[in-house]
């Protein structure tokens, strides 16, 4: 990527086409996915695609130990698991 102002190089932090790559990636367009599901109202297949990308994004943030990603995406995770338990189980 370049810059339009200076014409640099942009360089990314993470690395690219690693396990972890494609996870974020995977997880990422299951998250859009399930947005989309969401404003199109299809209830409950959009918990799922929301559950799933979350736990990639969790995954994500274990492989890295980043603190900031495992407790939200944690914290997502248990709310939508027991989201789709209720609907499921209960």
């Amino acid at each position: 990527m370049f810059d339009d102002h200076e014409g640099t190089r942009t360089v990314t932090k993470t690395p690219l086409y690693t396990f972890d790559w494609y996870i974020k990636w995977v997880a990422s367009l299951l998250l859009m996915i399930g947005m989309v599901l969401t404003a199109n109202n299809i209830f409950p297949v959009n918990l799922i695609f929301h559950a799933v990308g979350i736990a990639g994004w969790l995954w994500v943030g274990m492989l890295w130990n980043d603190r900031a990603l495992i407790f939200i995406n944690t914290f997502a995770l248990a709310i939508l698991t027991s989201s789709i338990a209720r609907i499921y189980i209960f």
